[in-house]
């Protein structure tokens, strides 16, 4: 078992910054990719940001050149800079941390973080 634990949601005006971050404790070898995930009121969850194993990102269109993922393999972190934050991106963000299983793979889920955008 991973057990991912996110920090750093709040309240913030729209223009400004937050950092997420999430640390993964229990079964951490073989992490594989990391990401991050919003679910907005009455909407699905949706692909914020990921980045595999050997530091290759992908990010969904909404957020290309606003935010910023890292990871730090060493301490099984892995971070998200949201810069010029828009109402829009209000959600409750996800960490999801993959685990190489067999041949397979095992996503687990952090509990979420509130992020606000007020304008």
């Amino acid at each position: 078992q991973v057990q991912p634990v996110e920090s750093g949601g709040g309240l913030v005006q729209a223009g400004g910054s937050l950092r997420l971050s999430c640390a993964a404790s229990g079964s951490t070898f073989n992490i594989n990719a990391m990401g991050w995930y919003r679910q907005a009121p009455g909407k699905q969850r949706e692909l914020v940001a990921t980045i595999s194993s050997g530091g290759s990102t992908n990010y969904a269109d909404s957020v290309k050149g606003r935010f910023t993922i890292s990871r730090d393999n060493a301490k099984n972190t892995v971070s998200l800079q949201m810069n010029s934050l828009k109402p829009e991106d209000t959600a409750v963000y996800y960490c999801k941390i993959q685990r190489r299983y067999g041949l397979g793979y095992l996503d687990y889920w952090g509990q979420g973080t509130q992020v606000t955008v007020s304008s």
